[in-house]
């Protein structure tokens, strides 16, 4: 039977099982979409379940004229714009806060912003895979940090708009009939979100990996950047370094633009103690987790995750993510 035919006969049965089935197996693809609209993995998360919840109380206005995934797509999307309608976008320091340019200054105080979040990579694989290597430069694009950084710029609405036009591909008279508007004004608003994006995004590599993962030369320089960090190289970590290196640190409103900066706050700010550092990936960028195990203690315990970009054989962002939630989403043991 097919799954639309399915869906409905489970309505008519009333049989939940089925239905669960049914919808779960859209969770991967689901999550992800909440998580470019929010930029919270966390939320991203509530919000899936939200959506199963929203469906099954609406299950019996399931006709089949849709797909059961666009029915769930339009639920997801229109339970993302209720959560922008009463909270902040989430940011990165460089909305925040000037760069920083004294590196003996002290460091700010955490701030109550909502902050950017970054999605675990083991969770994305089977959702970005495709036949088509066009569809895969997309999906790798529309996860980077500096994607969701950019769409945080845009209105709701309007975001909405882009992500199901832009990286979904749905068709402007679909789009309308998610958001309960007319297909001009999904026109405009695509058009207002791509301006938006192209101020806002970085310069982008030439090239794409067709099969959305990381890159032979982001291996190599993850390797290389792990090593010069246990070992202390800062000659070696000079290397792979770019010169106008970007960091930012949340929750701390505290950004740097540039490598000496960077070499030189983490001189002096850097906690005591000694580090391991544990290779992973997020937002399909590569990424570290690092631990540190304090004067005293027993065990190296979570201090950040680490997420880079890498252009022209060079590391030229690195974001540090302080939370320790993000250790638990990312599957990172608790303790090393």
């Amino acid at each position: 039977m097919p799954e639309d035919a399915e869906l409905a006969e489970s309505v008519r049965t009333g049989d939940e099982a089925v239905f669960t089935g049914l919808v779960e197996r859209h969770r991967p693809e689901l999550r992800l979409h909440c998580y470019r609209m929010l930029g919270s993995y966390q939320d991203a998360e509530d919000l899936v379940q939200e959506t199963f919840l929203r469906a099954w109380r609406a299950r019996e206005g399931f006709e089949g004229r849709a797909t059961v995934r666009t029915w769930l797509y339009r639920i997801a999307t229109n339970a993302c714009l209720n959560v922008l309608a009463r909270r902040p976008r989430r940011v990165l320091p460089y909305d925040v806060a000037p760069a920083a340019a004294d590196p003996d200054g002290p460091l700010p105080a955490a701030s109550g912003h909502a902050w950017l979040e970054p999605y675990p990579d083991h969770l994305l694989d089977g959702v970005t895979s495709g036949d088509d290597p066009a569809t895969e430069v997309v999906a790798r694009e529309t996860v980077e940090l500096a994607f969701l950084a950019a769409v945080q710029h845009l209105p709701p609405r309007q975001r909405a708009v882009l992500i199901l036009r832009d990286v979904l591909g749905w068709p402007a008279g679909e789009t309308a009939a998610a958001l309960d508007v007319s297909v001009p004004t999904v026109k405009s608003a695509l058009q207002r979100a791509r301006a938006t994006m192209r101020a806002r995004l970085p310069r982008r590599r030439s090239e794409w990996t067709a099969d959305g993962g990381l890159t032979e030369e982001e291996r190599t320089l993850l390797r290389r950047y792990l090593s010069a960090q246990e070992s202390g190289d800062e000659k070696a970590l000079i290397e792979v370094l770019h010169e106008d290196l970007r960091t930012a640190f949340p929750p701390l409103p505290l950004w740097a633009d540039s490598r000496a900066v960077f070499l030189e706050a983490s001189r002096k700010h850097a906690a005591a103690g000694e580090y391991r550092f544990v290779p992973t990936s997020a937002n399909r960028q590569p990424a570290a987790a690092i631990y540190l195990r304090r004067p005293g203690d027993t065990a190296f315990r979570p201090l950040v995750v680490e997420v880079l970009r890498v252009e022209d054989g060079a590391v030229v962002e690195i974001v540090d993510f302080a939370d320790p939630a993000v250790f638990a989403a990312f599957d990172l043991p608790p303790t090393l």
